[in-house]
């Protein structure tokens, strides 16, 4: 009887939290700037799709993909949804939800956090998964090109991750700085650097640039690898890159321009330099940010004046 009682506290005490998730699901969903980006995710997903349909193989499809949501330009939007919620505008109704409610600061704030994430989180799979599903299972004029279940799956957690991990940032900045307009510009003139240089040393757990170059690889690792598989991959791999090379070269000798066959246009995803791609190292790498931020963003906003 005491045990049950106990629950019954419990479910009490989170019912709040969980509605102020639930009002803020709700108004993200009905803003215009979330139906507005997942306008714009559809009809991109669209077009790039559509123009390397009979260009690209499964795997440099599917990351052509995810480059939107790891680099360019959707991060920006997950940047706003991230800082909107603690500085600004909202800081008014953030009083009043705290001050009015039986609430804890941190409690609020977590709230609010989960509602972002699960926006973003779910205006990314509604797109990518209905598109895997159709470039997998439809019969294109491409190379044979096996990706797994495994691959699919671990690809699209490791970019939910780095979401997870914009979004986390934007708290922090947000909380910090108190203005969206200048948390929003300091993050983009501190991420982009860092990516571009942790990207020209193919740190893909660092890194969203070398990431989205990396899904390729990720894309067609079955979860318990055949060596042998491995070695027949890199094997033609090489072979077709010595191939373009040495054309490359007779055709310089003859004073003609280098022939680009329409393989080289997947060179960005598929660069054959992540053999050693770890899920678990890249997991920890921007899952410990994402655990650092939200802390980080807790213990500011505990402090902070309403």
């Amino acid at each position: 009887m005491a045990s049950t009682d106990s629950n019954l506290t419990s479910a009490s005490k989170l019912r709040p939290y969980l509605a102020i998730a639930v009002h803020d699901l709700r108004n993200l969903w009905q803003s215009r700037l979330v139906r507005l980006w997942v306008a714009a995710t559809v009809v991109l997903t669209l077009l790039l799709t559509m123009g390397n349909w009979t260009q690209l193989s499964n795997a440099p499809l599917i990351a052509s993909l995810m480059f939107p949501y790891l680099v360019f330009p959707w991060f920006l939007v997950v940047i706003v949804l991230g800082v909107t919620p603690v500085s600004g505008a909202q800081a008014e109704t953030l009083a009043d939800g705290i001050l009015c409610r039986p609430v804890t600061r941190y409690g609020y704030l977590l709230a609010t956090w989960i509602a972002r994430v699960v926006t973003v989180l779910g205006s990314y799979l509604i797109v990518m998964i209905p598109s895997i599903v159709l470039i997998t299972l439809a019969k294109r004029p491409t190379p044979a090109d096996e990706v797994t279940l495994y691959g699919i799956v671990t690809s699209l957690s490791l970019v939910a991750l780095v979401l997870t991990l914009v979004v986390s940032l934007g708290f922090l900045a947000g909380t910090l700085l108190r203005k969206p307009l200048l948390a929003t510009v300091v993050l983009i003139f501190v991420w982009y650097p860092v990516n571009f240089v942790m990207s020209s040393f193919s740190l893909e757990e660092f890194s969203p640039i070398s990431l989205s170059q990396a899904i390729t690889t990720q894309l067609r690792r079955p979860m318990y690898p055949d060596d042998t598989v491995a070695k027949d991959v890199t094997n033609t791999q090489d072979t077709a890159a010595f191939t373009r090379q040495a054309s490359n070269f007779l055709s310089v000798l003859s004073g003609t321009a280098p022939i680009q066959p329409q393989a080289q246009k997947n060179e960005f995803f598929d660069p054959g330099k992540f053999d050693d791609f770890s899920v678990f190292r890249v997991t920890i790498a921007y899952g410990l940010p994402t655990l650092a931020s939200v802390v980080l963003a807790i213990f500011c906003f505990y402090w902070r004046d309403l």
